[in-house]
């Protein structure tokens, strides 16, 4: 058996019930819109102002550095994994790119991007 057959299987099956959710939604769903239930909903409070408010850059960038400390510290749970195998050179290895990694958040830190106004 060709081992692309499961994946293909799987593939048709999501495709298959994707159709039918879309079918059900739409022909029983409710169908009567109306200005209340066309305005942003915003945790039970009334609208208080425009929906498409700029935010600031600055948490964007808040934002992108807990995005890139997050992922280089998820590269911390492979090697805790194989601390014993690894020997020596992964002890070294490991330092180097813990190194790298808090010489970075005290660049960040030190220019000011973490602060919060």
């Amino acid at each position: 058996m060709n081992p692309y057959v499961p994946v293909l299987i799987s593939f048709a099956a999501a495709v298959l019930l994707i159709g039918v959710f879309l079918f059900f939604c739409h022909a029983f769903g409710p169908k009567a819109p109306s200005p209340i239930k066309s305005d942003p909903f915003e945790c039970g409070n009334p609208p208080s102002g425009p929906a498409h408010d700029r935010f600031a850059v600055r948490f964007y960038i808040v934002a992108m550095l807990f995005l890139l400390f997050d992922i280089e510290v998820v590269f911390l749970y492979p090697w805790a994994i194989l601390f014993r195998e690894l020997g020596g050179l992964g002890i070294m290895e490991m330092g180097f790119f813990l190194t790298l990694l808090v010489g970075g958040l005290a660049y960040v830190w030190w220019r000011g991007a973490l602060e919060w106004e």
